[in-house]
């Protein structure tokens, strides 16, 4: 019974709170607006920062979700905690209610592992915030503290940590990675999109 958690992650996942936001406010489908992604990223660039907003609280709240409800019935079991957090993620990124196109995973990843691991999480959103504010990227920032917390679970946990908790954390952070193979693309062409300027390009 337990597993099924696993399941119930993987739908909670799912769950494309941007899209279905973005189609209340607009009736547009945000697939063909901006980038495309149905994150909270593009949900602001395209329907403001109100609903930008909520999205990610939304998509946060899925994975804090998840988590919650696999601690609160197997809170040591760290194979099927670590199971329920790669599931959360990979139902945001590859949602069948969208033919598989989600999201990048960063807002369901901070809330899954607020849940789990705050401390760890605090410290990569402190290395998201420096990046933010020098280089003004939100990718890279995403980027640079998606590949932070995998490095700081085990230093910054109050407890001990399993190899499986790490080896999922590592995962987590290599589906994000991959799901922002393009942002790295215009990154390392100088075409990225800045926060806090006007949508000209994809980001």
């Amino acid at each position: 019974m337990r597993w099924t958690l696993v399941i119930v992650a993987f739908l909670l996942g799912s769950i494309p709170f941007g899209f279905l936001l973005y189609r209340l406010r607009t009736g547009g489908d945000l697939r063909r607006s901006g980038s495309g992604n149905i994150g909270a990223t593009n949900v602001l660039r395209s329907a403001g920062k109100t609903l930008g907003l909520l999205t990610l609280l939304l998509d946060a709240a899925k994975g804090w979700l998840a988590l919650w409800l696999g601690l609160r019935v197997a809170p040591g079991n760290t194979t099927l905690l670590s199971l329920i957090l790669l599931a959360v993620i990979a139902g945001h990124m590859y949602t069948p209610w969208l033919r598989f196109h989600g999201g990048k995973g960063v807002a369901t990843a901070l809330g899954a592992f607020l849940a789990w691991a705050p401390l760890p999480l605090a410290g990569a959103i402190g290395v998201f915030l420096i990046v933010l504010g020098i280089w003004r990227y939100v990718s890279l920032a995403s980027i640079c503290a998606t590949l932070a917390l995998p490095l700081l679970l085990a230093p910054l946990s109050p407890r001990p940590v399993a190899p499986a908790e790490i080896a999922a954390a590592s995962l987590a952070a290599a589906l994000i990675l991959w799901r922002h193979r393009a942002n790295m693309e215009r990154l390392r062409h100088g075409t990225e999109h800045k926060f806090g300027r006007r949508l000209e390009r994809p980001a």
